[in-house]
């Protein structure tokens, strides 16, 4: 007896290029059989004009709790990672996500950074953006290199993360630009001997040298090149800004060389961060990054800031607040919009949401259990529409890509990432016999993303069915309130 046959659907496996029509059988959380005829089930489910595909496996997602991973189930994610910034303790992270319940299934990698703060400013803080950004109240470890003391300490504390199970080692090198290349060689050495990749903001946006995006980049390939390490590049659109196009030729050359480098992009021409960041209060940021201070806004406010002294009262006040980056005019400027191009369709890059936290009005994170969202609620777009805005924009409407690969990029490309270091990757970004029933039913007619920045908190619409671990999260379009079917996705743990 099968627990759930979808039945009639256009079933797409993205590693084998099946696209065809047949029913899916599931039984204890993994995919028993793919064809006609499959045997009786407890459940049966239509999918007659639907897509039936692997769920879409988010490498880079800052929300990690109920409300984020509900409004990521609507944008058809199964499993959300937070792998830019890391965490750490890393066991004590994964304890705290199954105690509090998971919709998604949900991993982490080492956050270096957290490593650091906790070295050279014996701050204890919370594994989050807002958290990072409190931090910068002491800027030491945001500038200073590191003694070689701490730095010992830092290494061995991301060692110890990957021994708890770090699905790899998380680099925002951004907000700790004074880091030394020594430190981050050593660590890079250290997830090549073991075995897992990097997750790097890369140190440097801007489009002017020195310290320039194309210098970040080609640092990151000398790492990869010097250490053997598998660089991944996060959010390829908004850290290359108006230079993606050398950026791409320069990661391109280097994975024709062998190199292990790879990227991610959202499909946004806007950014969310910590107002603390280090690259805002730099007093040339105009001309580096090509706009005013009035292409941040406060999210919570929408206030736009009309100068440097704006912005840095801001910082002092609440560094840890979330504010948007709108470095790309993509609405307006056909050529903004043809160098988003560049990093969303990228081949061989995956698409990645950046999602980040939903914010009451006071600022503080949203936790609870409404659903839908409370309307007072605010977040970044790109936390409710990445994947349906890029199915539909990209292989819908403007047909820039196959439907076959747009479904690649979310779902067998980040799989296939983390795989050789995390066994468990293997069973997902697949809908094959043995793989794990972590499946979404859309109908492509219908998808759409239908958050924007002044509603940033509407669901996602087209997306039927959601099973995570053949358990429905979404069903004939409604949420299931009471599921909380998420499951670790960590690397094995060190005994």
């Amino acid at each position: 007896m099968n627990d759930i046959v979808l039945v009639g659907g256009r079933v797409i496996d993205p590693e084998t290029g099946h696209d065809g029509l047949a029913d899916v059988a599931l039984r204890d959380g993994r995919i028993a059989a793919i064809g006609r005829d499959l045997g009786p089930a407890a459940h049966t489910v239509p999918a007659h004009g639907l897509v039936v595909a692997p769920g879409f496996i988010d490498l880079h997602a800052h929300g990690q709790c109920l409300p984020a991973d509900r409004m990521q189930a609507f944008d058809g994610v199964t499993t959300s990672l937070e792998l830019e910034v890391g965490v750490w303790p890393v066991a004590r992270w994964y304890d705290e996500q199954a105690h509090a319940g998971r919709v998604l299934n949900y991993g982490a990698s080492t956050g270096w950074i957290f490593t650091r703060i906790a070295a050279m400013t014996a701050q204890q803080t919370e594994s989050t953006l807002a958290g990072m950004g409190r931090a910068m109240a002491d800027s030491r470890w945001t500038v200073d290199v590191a003694t070689p003391a701490e730095m010992a300490t830092i290494v061995e504390r991301v060692r110890d993360g990957l021994d708890q199970g770090g699905l790899g080692i998380g680099f925002p090198n951004a907000y700790a630009p004074g880091a030394g290349v020594k430190e981050i060689s050593e660590l890079c050495s250290l997830a090549s001997a073991i075995g897992v990749p990097t997750f790097t903001h890369i140190a440097y946006m801007s489009n002017v040298d020195p310290q320039s995006s194309i210098d970040a980049y080609t640092r990151l390939i000398g790492l990869a090149g010097s250490t053997g390490a598998h660089m991944h590049i996060c959010h390829f659109n908004s850290t290359s800004l108006q230079d993606v196009e050398r950026a791409a030729e320069l990661v391109a050359n280097a994975q024709a060389q062998g190199l292990k480098v790879s990227v991610e992009a959202y499909p946004y021409g806007t950014g969310s961060t910590v107002i603390g960041a280090t690259f805002f209060g730099d007093p040339a940021f105009p001309e580096r990054t090509g706009g005013g201070y009035d292409t941040i806004e406060h999210l919570t406010s929408g206030h736009r800031f009309a100068d440097r002294d704006d912005l840095v009262a801001a910082q002092a006040k609440d560094p840890g607040a979330l504010v948007l980056w709108h470095f790309l005019d993509v609405a307006m400027n056909d050529r903004h919009r043809d160098l988003l191009d560049v990093s969303v369709l990228y081949p061989g890059g995956a698409i990645a949401s950046d999602a980040v936290s939903w914010l009451l009005p006071d600022g503080s994170t949203y936790l609870g259990d409404h659903w839908p969202l409370p309307e007072d609620v605010i977040s970044h777009p790109r936390s409710s529409g990445t994947f349906t805005r890029f199915l539909r924009k990209w292989v819908r409407e403007r047909e820039a890509i196959s439907l076959l690969e747009g479904v690649r990029k979310c779902t067998l490309i980040p799989a296939r990432l983390l795989e050789a270091s995390t066994p468990a990757m293997r069973r997902k970004g697949r809908i094959q016999v043995g793989c794990d029933a972590d499946i979404v039913c859309f109908d492509l007619a219908a998808l759409t993303d239908r958050a924007d920045f002044r509603n940033p908190n509407r669901p996602s619409e087209g997306v039927r069915h959601l099973l995570v671990g053949g358990v429905p999260v979404i069903a004939d379009g409604g949420l299931i309130r009471e599921a909380r079917p998420g499951r670790p996705v960590r690397r094995p743990v060190a005994q």
